[in-house]
Protein backbone atom coordinates (compact mmCIF):
# COMPACT_ATOMS: atom_id res chain seq x y z
CA UNK A 1 0.00 0.00 0.00
CA UNK A 2 2.88 2.33 0.39
CA UNK A 3 4.58 1.70 -2.84
CA UNK A 4 1.12 2.68 -4.35
CA UNK A 5 1.19 6.23 -2.46
CA UNK A 6 4.81 6.53 -2.93
CA UNK A 7 4.24 5.80 -6.85
CA UNK A 8 1.24 7.91 -6.49
CA UNK A 9 2.75 10.73 -5.06
CA UNK A 10 5.76 10.96 -7.67
CA UNK A 11 3.47 10.89 -11.05
CA UNK A 12 1.68 13.86 -9.66
CA UNK A 13 4.90 15.50 -8.83
CA UNK A 14 6.32 14.70 -11.95
CA UNK A 15 2.53 15.59 -13.87
CA UNK A 16 2.75 19.26 -11.63
CA UNK A 17 6.67 20.21 -12.78
CA UNK A 18 6.11 19.20 -17.04
CA UNK A 19 3.57 22.05 -16.91
CA UNK A 20 5.74 24.65 -15.37
CA UNK A 21 8.06 25.27 -18.33
CA UNK A 22 8.58 29.48 -18.87
CA UNK A 23 7.64 31.38 -20.96
CA UNK A 24 10.97 32.03 -21.94
CA UNK A 25 11.61 28.17 -22.78
CA UNK A 26 8.10 28.75 -24.74
CA UNK A 27 9.72 31.53 -26.59
CA UNK A 28 12.87 30.19 -27.05
CA UNK A 29 10.80 27.28 -29.24
CA UNK A 30 8.77 29.83 -30.92
CA UNK A 31 11.50 31.72 -32.15
CA UNK A 32 13.58 28.01 -33.30
CA UNK A 33 10.37 27.14 -35.15
CA UNK A 34 10.01 30.70 -36.19
CA UNK A 35 13.02 31.99 -36.57
CA UNK A 36 14.74 34.68 -34.85
CA UNK A 37 15.81 38.42 -34.94
CA UNK A 38 14.33 40.82 -37.19
CA UNK A 39 15.35 38.54 -40.18
CA UNK A 40 12.10 40.09 -42.33
CA UNK A 41 11.89 44.03 -42.28
CA UNK A 42 8.31 44.93 -42.12
CA UNK A 43 6.90 46.16 -45.05
CA UNK A 44 6.00 49.61 -45.45
CA UNK A 45 2.59 50.20 -45.97
CA UNK A 46 0.89 52.96 -47.94
CA UNK A 47 3.83 53.03 -50.80
CA UNK A 48 6.29 53.70 -47.65
CA UNK A 49 3.66 55.42 -45.29
CA UNK A 50 2.89 53.41 -42.44
CA UNK A 51 0.28 55.83 -40.83
CA UNK A 52 -1.72 54.78 -37.85
CA UNK A 53 -5.68 55.27 -37.41
CA UNK A 54 -5.91 58.74 -36.33
CA UNK A 55 -2.87 60.54 -38.06
CA UNK A 56 -3.03 62.32 -40.35
CA UNK A 57 -0.60 63.99 -43.29
CA UNK A 58 -1.12 67.10 -43.50
CA UNK A 59 0.40 69.53 -41.68
CA UNK A 60 3.36 67.31 -40.83
CA UNK A 61 6.58 68.04 -41.97
CA UNK A 62 8.87 65.34 -43.98
CA UNK A 63 10.20 62.46 -41.91
CA UNK A 64 6.69 62.62 -39.50
CA UNK A 65 4.65 60.62 -41.90
CA UNK A 66 5.75 57.41 -40.86
CA UNK A 67 4.60 56.83 -37.52
CA UNK A 68 5.62 53.56 -36.79
CA UNK A 69 8.60 52.17 -34.83
CA UNK A 70 9.10 48.47 -34.93
CA UNK A 71 11.37 46.43 -32.89
CA UNK A 72 13.44 43.10 -32.51
CA UNK A 73 12.24 39.94 -31.22
CA UNK A 74 11.31 40.17 -27.59
CA UNK A 75 13.17 43.42 -27.80
CA UNK A 76 12.17 47.12 -26.86
CA UNK A 77 15.58 48.93 -27.72
CA UNK A 78 14.97 51.10 -30.44
CA UNK A 79 16.99 50.48 -33.57
CA UNK A 80 18.35 53.36 -36.44
CA UNK A 81 15.73 53.49 -37.85
CA UNK A 82 13.26 54.33 -34.67
CA UNK A 83 15.92 56.57 -33.62
CA UNK A 84 15.52 58.59 -37.31
CA UNK A 85 11.71 58.74 -36.80
CA UNK A 86 11.78 59.70 -33.69
CA UNK A 87 13.83 62.30 -34.08
CA UNK A 88 11.58 63.66 -36.66
CA UNK A 89 8.30 63.60 -33.89
CA UNK A 90 10.99 65.07 -31.43
CA UNK A 91 11.59 68.14 -34.23
CA UNK A 92 7.72 68.19 -34.42
CA UNK A 93 6.73 68.24 -31.47
CA UNK A 94 9.04 71.02 -29.65
CA UNK A 95 8.18 73.18 -32.70
CA UNK A 96 4.56 72.37 -31.86
CA UNK A 97 4.12 72.49 -28.20
CA UNK A 98 0.06 72.11 -28.31
CA UNK A 99 0.71 68.63 -29.90
CA UNK A 100 0.07 65.67 -28.05
CA UNK A 101 0.86 62.42 -29.19
CA UNK A 102 -0.53 58.71 -27.58
CA UNK A 103 2.39 56.03 -27.81
CA UNK A 104 0.56 52.47 -28.67
CA UNK A 105 3.15 49.95 -27.96
CA UNK A 106 2.20 46.41 -29.65
CA UNK A 107 4.12 42.91 -29.40
CA UNK A 108 4.02 39.83 -31.79
CA UNK A 109 1.74 37.04 -30.16
CA UNK A 110 4.38 34.72 -29.27
CA UNK A 111 4.57 34.51 -24.91
CA UNK A 112 2.13 34.84 -22.96
CA UNK A 113 -0.92 37.89 -22.98
CA UNK A 114 0.81 39.12 -19.99
CA UNK A 115 4.46 39.02 -20.96
CA UNK A 116 3.36 40.59 -24.16
CA UNK A 117 1.25 43.49 -22.62
CA UNK A 118 3.98 44.45 -21.02
CA UNK A 119 6.86 44.06 -23.38
CA UNK A 120 4.06 46.35 -25.25
CA UNK A 121 4.83 48.77 -22.34
CA UNK A 122 8.04 48.54 -22.34
CA UNK A 123 8.27 49.64 -26.05
CA UNK A 124 6.12 53.09 -25.70
CA UNK A 125 8.00 54.03 -22.40
CA UNK A 126 11.43 53.33 -24.62
CA UNK A 127 9.87 55.61 -27.54
CA UNK A 128 8.85 58.04 -24.51
CA UNK A 129 12.13 58.43 -22.78
CA UNK A 130 13.89 58.94 -25.87
CA UNK A 131 11.35 61.97 -27.23
CA UNK A 132 11.81 63.15 -23.67
CA UNK A 133 15.68 62.82 -23.66
CA UNK A 134 15.28 64.85 -27.15
CA UNK A 135 13.03 67.82 -25.36
CA UNK A 136 9.63 66.84 -25.65
CA UNK A 137 7.78 67.67 -22.91
CA UNK A 138 6.20 64.94 -20.80
CA UNK A 139 2.62 66.18 -20.61
CA UNK A 140 2.41 66.06 -24.69
CA UNK A 141 2.81 62.12 -24.38
CA UNK A 142 0.79 59.62 -22.77
CA UNK A 143 1.76 55.53 -23.52
CA UNK A 144 -0.77 52.91 -23.82
CA UNK A 145 -0.01 48.65 -24.30
CA UNK A 146 -2.19 46.34 -26.59
CA UNK A 147 0.29 43.73 -26.14
CA UNK A 148 -0.52 41.15 -28.87
CA UNK A 149 -4.50 42.36 -28.77
CA UNK A 150 -4.11 44.89 -32.04
CA UNK A 151 -2.16 42.64 -34.63
CA UNK A 152 -1.44 44.92 -37.73
CA UNK A 153 -1.05 42.06 -39.93
CA UNK A 154 -2.45 38.15 -39.22
CA UNK A 155 -0.05 35.43 -39.89
CA UNK A 156 2.42 33.10 -38.03
CA UNK A 157 5.54 33.74 -39.96
CA UNK A 158 8.16 35.69 -39.11
CA UNK A 159 7.23 38.83 -41.87
CA UNK A 160 3.76 38.86 -39.76
CA UNK A 161 5.95 39.08 -36.36
CA UNK A 162 8.19 41.86 -37.64
CA UNK A 163 5.12 44.16 -38.89
CA UNK A 164 3.20 42.93 -35.37
CA UNK A 165 5.92 44.15 -33.12
CA UNK A 166 5.86 47.89 -32.84
CA UNK A 167 4.87 51.55 -31.33
CA UNK A 168 2.83 53.66 -33.41
CA UNK A 169 2.76 57.31 -32.81
CA UNK A 170 -1.12 58.38 -32.89
CA UNK A 171 -1.73 62.21 -32.97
Amino acid sequence: MANKGLVLSVLLIGAALSGCASTRDRQDAAEATYGGGNAYAPAPVDGGVSLSAGNSAVGLPAGVHDATIYFAYDSDMIDAGGRNKIAAWARYLTANPSATVRLEGHADERGTSEYNQALGERRALAVRDALAAAGVAEMQMSTLSYGESRPAVQGLDERAFAQNRRVEVVR
